[in-house]
């Protein structure tokens, strides 16, 4: 399982927009496009940075490259 860690947004950070929680799990999401899967070049598409919440689940997406994912100690 991923271990939960924290993002900031410059000098803000990240909360979940359902249950307010500041631990998320991260991962790459392709932003595939039906054109692009047609032609068989989703590989081109644009990549999305995503923060799964840890409490709720819920997903958020961030194209904003200057995101920031920070370990959690524990």
């Amino acid at each position: 399982m991923a271990k939960p860690v924290r993002a900031a947004l410059g000098e803000i950070w990240i909360t979940c927009q359902i249950c307010e929680g500041d631990l998320f799990r991260v991962r790459d999401v392709l932003l595939n496009s039906a054109g692009m899967e047609f032609f068989t070049l989703a590989w081109a598409d644009e990549n999305a940075t995503g923060l799964i919440c840890w409490r709720c689940g819920y997903v958020h997406l961030f194209v904003n490259k200057d995101i920031k994912v920070y370990r959690v100690r524990k």
